[in-house]
C-alpha cells in the first residue's frame, strides 16, 4: 500500500507540474533547475515544489530546510520505486494503466480549461442571467409534514379509515408506521420538493395546511398517509453570497461548450 501511494503521490506531483507554471514569467525559469538527479533523471525544483505543497499544504518556503530534506527523499524513494515498477512491467498491469491514464486525462482537461477560461473571464452580466436561472429552477416553497407508511394499499386504506372516525395521525403514526420518523409521530420536519420522490412531493403539494391525504400514496417504499402541516416561503440566497458558486458554474458551461465543439468535430468510433 505504501508502494502504492508513492507511486501515485509522484505520478501526480510530476504530472501536474508539467502544466502548472504555463504562463510564468522569466523570473520562474530557475523551476526547470534540477533539485536531484536520480539515475540520470531529474526532479526539477518546480516538481519538488509542487510535491512540498501538495504534502504539506503550504510553500516551499514555509517549510524548515530538514523537511525539504526529508520531503525530498521520499520523493526520490517514490522515484526509484516507479521507476522499478516500469521496469517490471506494472504500469502495463491490472488496473495501473488505466489509472495513469485517467490521471494525466484529467490533469490535461485542467490545464485545457485555465487556459481557455483565462482570457473569457466571467462577466457580471453572465452571472445576473445564471442566478435568475438558477432561481427559476429553485422551489418557491417549503413543506412541514407528517406521513404513516405501510406495507399494503389496504392498511392504508384502513388507516385512513380511523383518522376519519377522529384517531389521532401522531399516535396511529408510532402505532402503524414503517419509517424511522414513527417515533416522532411520522414527522419530516421541513423539506422542499426536489427532496422527496416525486409521488410523494406531488401529494404534499395537493394538500392545504392540516389536511392529509385521502387516498394512499404509493412510493417504492410503500403506501403512505402525508398530513401537511405547515408550509413557508423559501428564501432566495442574496447575489453576492453566491457569487463564487455563479463563477463556477458559468465557467463550467464556457467549458463545456467547447469541449462539445471538439466532440463535434471530432471523428469517434464507439466500439460499446
Amino acid at each position: 500500500m505504501k508502494i502504492k501511494i508513492l507511486i501515485s503521490a509522484l505520478v501526480l506531483a510530476a504530472t501536474v507540474s508539467a502544466c502548472s507554471k504555463q504562463g510564468a514569467d522569466k523570473a520562474a525559469d530557475t523551476s526547470a533547475e534540477p533539485v536531484a538527479v536520480v539515475n540520470g533523471k531529474s526532479i526539477t525544483r518546480n516538481t519538488f515544489e509542487y510535491y512540498v505543497k501538495g504534502v504539506t499544504g503550504k510553500p516551499i518556503a514555509e517549510a524548515t530546510a530538514e523537511q525539504q530534506q526529508q520531503l525530498l527523499d521520499t520523493l526520490v524513494r517514490g522515484m526509484l520505486v516507479a521507476d522499478k515498477a516500469e521496469k517490471d512491467g506494472l504500469n502495463k498491469a491490472g488496473e495501473t494503466q488505466a489509472m495513469l491514464d485517467l490521471t494525466r486525462l484529467n490533469v490535461l482537461q485542467q490545464a485545457a480549461s485555465q487556459a481557455f477560461l483565462k482570457d473569457r473571464k466571467t462577466t457580471d452580466e453572465e452571472l445576473r442571467a445564471e442566478y435568475d436561472s438558477q432561481l427559476a429552477n429553485v422551489p418557491k416553497s417549503e413543506y412541514h409534514a407528517r406521513h404513516i407508511l405501510v406495507a399494503t394499499e389496504e392498511r392504508a386504506k384502513k388507516l385512513i379509515s380511523d383518522l376519519e372516525k377522529g384517531a389521532r395521525f401522531e399516535e396511529l403514526a408510532k402505532k402503524e408506521s414503517m419509517d424511522p420518523s414513527k417515533t416522532n409521530g411520522g414527522d419530516l420536519g421541513w423539506f422542499t420538493p426536489d427532496r422527496m420522490v416525486p409521488a410523494f412531493s406531488a401529494a404534499v403539494e395537493g394538500l392545504t395546511k392540516g389536511t392529509y391525504t385521502k387516498a394512499p400514496v404509493q412510493t417504492q417504499y410503500g403506501w403512505h398517509i402525508i398530513r401537511l402541516d405547515e408550509t413557508r416561503a423559501v428564501a432566495a440566497p442574496p447575489f453576492d453570497s453566491v457569487k463564487d458558486r455563479l463563477v463556477q458554474i458559468v465557467e463550467a458551461k464556457k467549458f463545456k461548450a467547447y469541449a462539445d465543439d471538439l466532440v463535434k468535430g471530432a471523428k469517434v468510433e464507439k466500439k460499446l
